[in-house]
């Protein structure tokens, strides 16, 4: 099914990662909205180039996706005014522009990939994992820092050769920690990969998740950092 089919339902490859959305069209945003919020990405979506150059400036993004045909500042202009900030997002142009000039004019121009519409959502999940991927030097999907193991595409994680099905959000959660081992992340910092701007945040939500995950996977496996937030370990 393609991107615009209301009905296409994306689960078990998301990324759990927070996405920029840079698109006009109400209801190709929509349904891009609706299949990523299925595969365990957190989304916010803007419409015009301008609100995308706010969105940055304002909030750490893993991909942002943008189209080229905006009101206003179009994808170029704005993918321009990223990189000329020093942004190194993932980024990926979503467009129906199919000329070879656009092409290396948006890769030329800082884009990490170029994929062309109509196109089915999950080779644009596979090409959003990739350039994630390289962006942070991993040629491979599997996330391992030595006792726990996490892959993005079955979004199953794995400690002593057992594998374990996680929930959406628990798998946004881990995968927020697994992808920064050694670092502490607060609440906000892991509320902010699983929740986009219009979605209530559940109290108490962080804590709830990381609980059933310990139950899953050992206690031993995400640690707090009391007053500071939660770590796993860095890779042995």
């Amino acid at each position: 099914m393609q991107y615009w089919n209301r009905t296409i339902i994306i689960r078990g490859n998301g990324a759990g990662m927070r996405v920029l959305l840079v698109e006009d069209d109400r209801m190709i945003g929509e349904a891009i909205v609706s299949a990523l919020k299925d595969a365990a990405y957190a989304v916010d979506w803007v419409r015009d180039g301008m609100a995308a150059l706010t969105a940055v400036e304002s909030q750490d993004y893993d991909v942002v996706l943008l189209d080229l045909g905006l009101p206003g500042k179009d994808g170029f202009e704005a993918l321009r005014s990223i990189r000329a900030k020093g942004n190194p997002v993932p980024l990926l142009i979503i467009t129906a522009r199919d000329a070879l000039e656009d092409r290396l004019r948006g890769l030329d121009g800082g884009a990490d990939d170029y994929v062309l519409k109509p196109f089915e959502m999950a080779e644009l999940l596979a090409r959003m994992r990739a350039v994630v991927r390289r962006k942070g030097g991993a040629a491979g999907p599997l996330l391992d820092n030595g006792e726990l193991s996490l892959d993005p595409v079955t979004r199953e994680a794995a400690i002593g050769g057992h594998a374990i099905r996680l929930s959406s959000r628990e798998f946004s959660l881990l995968l927020a920690l697994m992808v920064r081992p050694g670092a502490i992340l607060s609440r906000p910092e892991l509320e902010s990969r699983i929740y986009g701007w219009n979605e209530e945040v559940e109290s108490n939500a962080v804590e709830y998740l990381i609980h059933a995950l310990r139950k899953k996977l050992g206690s031993a496996a995400i640690k707090n950092v009391r007053g500071v937030g939660w770590m796993v370990n860095k890779e042995k």
